[in-house]
């Protein structure tokens, strides 16, 4: 290690980051569920649709360890919590 890495920051990953500032000031809403599937990297991904202010929304989640233990309240059709950022409502995590 040199003498200048002993100062440096360590990197927060920058989705780890969105997540967390998302669970904390987020708006609440209401997902629906419409799939889980897996990538490439055995990834366990989450699709789900949402409306806010009348535009409707599709995106896709990777789901975290949390979320992996309670798998079964991610049925296709089934609708959970969200949170997304009312300046940018594609900005969005299934809680």
């Amino acid at each position: 290690m040199s003498f200048l890495g002993r100062f440096r920051r360590n990197k927060i990953d920058p989705e780890v980051q969105r997540r967390a500032v998302l669970l904390q000031s987020g708006r609440i809403g209401e997902a629906t569920i419409l799939g889980i599937s897996s990538d490439a990297e055995g990834n366990q991904l989450l699709s789900f649709c949402y409306t806010v202010a009348g535009v409707d929304y599709e995106t896709v989640q990777r789901l975290d360890e949390e979320q992996l233990a309670r798998k079964d309240h991610y049925l296709p059709g089934a609708r959970v919590a969200l949170r997304f950022d009312p300046r940018r409502p594609a900005n969005s995590v299934v809680v």
